[in-house]
């Protein structure tokens, strides 16, 4: 046994008591509001792990002219999302960071190169930027290397396709021209594949720069064997060897993902050449960017004025031909770039490492400001004569779309075709997963008051009617028609199989922070009225409101439960929220912790493990304290969890995570598809199932009798209530919402303990995965088995 903190802490740290997955980068503190936006499409992309490019916007701004620019910019995202990406646009539009710009963005942005009132914003000038926008004076910029790629390592993206990069100008050793791409480089882990610096600059002391910097740089082979040259922009060779070689996409994802979970703090450089059939005979060249240089020398061109005119003079002197060697590696460049980010997910993907992804929690669209004054205005939906119910749930209300494609009589293509119009069966149903576990518990037999928001719109007012109709006492928030934030909607494209082809997702409400929303006013007398037995929250909301849920719910009485949406949602139970120092959920005085129980999938156990580690809840004096308690044997720990579980879960690190979480949550229900649902639990002290022999084997350890604590811990996996073959599954949406509803619905009930639960919970799941359009209805034939007593 563990006699002391001590020991555990020597046994934790080489990996003997609780296997963990290897350290993750550490999250991002963001203070999220007017400054930085990340469009709904790139946040989803990256929190499912699919493969997103990050393009920068200068080459917009200042590197092609109007309307060129409008119609390069359309075509480099084209070119992410023809090789299976997701385009991440980012720049500065009225004093604000964007990652992910609309069509109407990117015509705002590249349409400046007309007018030339766009700033250059590198990493320096983007303080200055989003300042002077907060101030009133609201500029638009185009970001170069350096400024993209801070802002695409607050959005979690990894790979950035580009142009040139910056480097050490000639006679650099005197000026310190230095650019600040080199150092950003040396600093922000992002991959940036571009054709190398331009050519005019001193490429030998750029990649000297590059290596003190500690950045990794390869060029891929493009088909050639041996030792490749660094390209050098307009030309394939520069006469100087590259410091390494790259084969393939497959080989860069790999460094990239090495290196990301070594981890190490600096970006890479893949160089790829410009196509062979736009590539300018490097002693042509030479002679253009020399006579180019001379002329900037005789009229005075020094600094950031240098290279716009070096630059117009090697347009002159080549007669074009730099331009559309320019074009052509760009386009090249962000092609590859996307295939290193596809086989950069394929890696994520097969090694379960999507958590590792971070993305910023983000305010919704409405100003705070606009939405205070709006306040007074904030209408709701309640019923008056609401005086008890057993289950509050607040979370997400959104209006889902299904479009099915229809494929016409005789023709044999099932995928819709892109670009087009296309005939297709189209229906409409509630979704979100706080109205999915509302629903859910409803059926089962509890009474529940589902709280969330929308707006008065078409949606919104569509979404209370069906509300209405379903019979679900509901507090729902009705923002103004006058707001600029829109009911919650998810529209899912099918093919004739009903398969995704293609989902879109605006859930930007639920991103309001509190003061935009009526919380005090509105929906807190309504918890103080109804006094729930449990609160679920789910973790659409910002932040600051998700941690004024589980506060005020702690406060009236009630229980938390905790659905946490999604691998980058799920981190929020461990964030900072506004105006606090603590993570909302960080108490390690068990009984007195803020979240009773959680349901997370596997991924969203290991993002919820990295975020209380990361913010250092592993270190305090209370997590030890329930550590030590437990009584984990140094030796024989592994046989004994996969004993309890299976070989393949230990591995991955799930038991064991589950276990470090559980002063901070002690019931987490882990949901892991066709392997089952692991239950794990911290049990009090006197627990007749500490002494029970049916419980017996599910005791992982017993802490001593004296403890006052904690009793021991009960672990237990229950395998799937079955297996269904692929034709029989017609919607995966809401089967996890359904469990948690049901086992919230046997805890209210008072006759149950979380085990004997959980098998009719997973009955349930199975009655919605077989049902179309949401929460299956016919779940509530299971409403009698969770007031049948058993065991306490």
């Amino acid at each position: 046994m563990l006699a002391s903190r001590a020991a555990a802490r020597r046994c934790y740290r080489t990996s003997k008591i609780l296997l963990s997955l290897s350290s993750p980068r550490r999250l991002h503190a963001l203070a999220q509001s007017k400054f930085l936006q990340v469009s709904e499409e790139v946040r989803e992309a990256v929190a499912t792990g699919k493969p997103v490019v990050a393009l920068e916007s200068t080459i917009y701004t200042h590197g092609f002219p109007y309307p060129e620019s409008v119609s390069l910019a359309t075509l480099l995202e084209a070119v992410v999302r023809a090789n299976g990406g997701v385009p991440a646009t980012i720049g500065i539009l009225n004093g604000v960071a964007r990652v992910g710009l609309n069509a109407e963005d990117l015509i705002a942005l590249a349409s400046t190169a007309e007018t030339k009132d766009a700033l250059k914003v590198s990493r320096r000038d983007l303080g200055y930027i989003c300042g002077l926008g907060l101030a009133g004076k609201q500029l638009h910029g185009g970001t170069t290397v350096s400024g993209t790629m801070v802002l695409a390592h607050l959005a979690g993206i990894k790979v950035f396709g580009t142009g040139g990069l910056g480097g050490v100008h000639r006679g650099g050793e005197n000026s310190m021209d230095i650019s600040a791409d080199l150092t950003e480089l040396g600093r922000t882990p992002v991959a940036v594949v571009s054709s190398g610096c331009k050519s005019f600059l001193d490429i030998p002391r750029t990649l000297e720069y590059l290596e003190t910097e500690g950045v990794c740089v390869g060029t891929f082979a493009d088909g050639r064997q041996g030792q490749v040259d660094f390209p050098a922009f307009f030309t394939r060779e520069s006469g100087l060897k590259s410091p390494k070689t790259i084969q393939d996409e497959a080989e860069a994802a790999a460094i990239i993902y090495a290196q990301s979970n070594l981890p190490v703090a600096s970006g890479l450089h893949f160089a790829n050449p410009v196509p062979i059939e736009h590539s300018i005979p490097k002693v042509e060249m030479d002679k253009i960017i020399e006579e180019a240089l001379r002329l900037a020398e005789e009229e005075g061109y020094q600094g950031s004025d240098n290279t716009p005119f070096v630059l117009a003079k090697i347009k002159q002197l080549s007669g074009g031909k730099s331009v559309v060697a320019n074009r052509a590696l760009v386009e090249a460049n962000v092609q590859r770039a996307t295939r290193v980010a596809v086989e950069l997910s394929k890696l994520e993907q097969a090694n379960k490492t999507i958590s590792d992804r971070h993305m910023p929690a983000l305010s919704g669209t409405v100003g705070a400001d606009q939405a205070t004054s709006e306040r007074n205005s904030t209408a709701g939906v309640f019923d008056e004569k609401l005086d008890k119910v057993d289950v509050l749930v607040a979370g997400s209300l959104a209006v889902d779309l299904s479009c099915d494609h229809a494929t016409p009589a005789g023709e044999k293509n099932v995928k819709p075709i892109s670009e087009t119009s296309n005939p297709a069966t189209i229906t409409q149903s509630l979704g979100g997963v706080g109205y999915n576990v509302a629903i859910a518990s409803k059926y089962l037999g509890s009474s529940v008051l589902f709280c969330s928001v929308v707006k008065d719109d078409l949606s919104g007012r569509a979404a209370l009617q069906a509300l209405q109709k379903e019979g679900l006492s509901v507090a729902v928030q009705k923002l103004p028609a006058s707001s600029d934030a829109r009911t919650a909607q998810y529209v899912a494209v099918n093919d004739a199989k009903k398969d995704l082809v293609l989902a879109m997702a605006d859930m930007g409400i639920m991103e309001l922070p509190e003061k935009a929303l009526d919380f005090e006013e509105f929906w807190e007398p309504k918890l103080a009225r109804t006094k729930p037995q449990w609160v679920i929250v789910d973790a659409n909301w910002s932040p600051d409101v998700l941690a004024k849920w589980v506060s005020v719910a702690k406060k009236h009485g009630a229980r938390v439960a905790f659905e946490p949406v999604s691998t980058a949602k799920s981190r929020r139970l461990f964030s900072r929220s506004a105006g606090t120092n603590a993570p909302i959920s960080s108490s390690t005085s068990v009984p007195n912790h803020t979240v009773s129980l959680a349901a997370p999938n596997q991924f969203e156990l290991a993002a919820m493990y990295t975020a209380a580690r990361g913010n250092g809840l592993f270190d305090s004096e209370g997590w030890w304290r329930i550590i030590d308690a437990m009584g984990m044997s140094s030796a024989g720990s592994r046989d004994r969890l996969v004993a309890m579980t299976t070989n393949p879960l230990v591995d991955q690190g799930i038991p064991q995570q589950s276990i470090q979480l559980l002063p901070f949550i002690p019931c987490i229900i882990t949901k892991l598809g066709a392997q089952g649902v692991l239950v794990t639990q911290l049990l009090p002290p006197g627990d007749p199932r500490l002494t029970s022999p049916d419980s017996a084997p599910y005791i992982l350890t017993r802490a001593p009798t004296s403890d006052d604590l904690i009793g021991g811990v009960y672990m237990r996996l229950f395998p799937p209530a079955a297996v269904l073959e692929e034709k029989d599954i017609v919607s995966v949406n809401g089967a996890g919402d359904t469990l948690l509803g049901a086992v919230i619905t046997g805890l209210v009930k008072g006759t149950k303990a979380v085990e004997d639960i959980i098998p009719i919970a997973q009955q349930a799941s199975l009655k919605t995965l077989k049902s179309a359009g949401g929460v299956s209805s016919e779940i509530s034939s299971l409403k009698s088995s969770l007031t049948i007593t058993g065991s306490a």
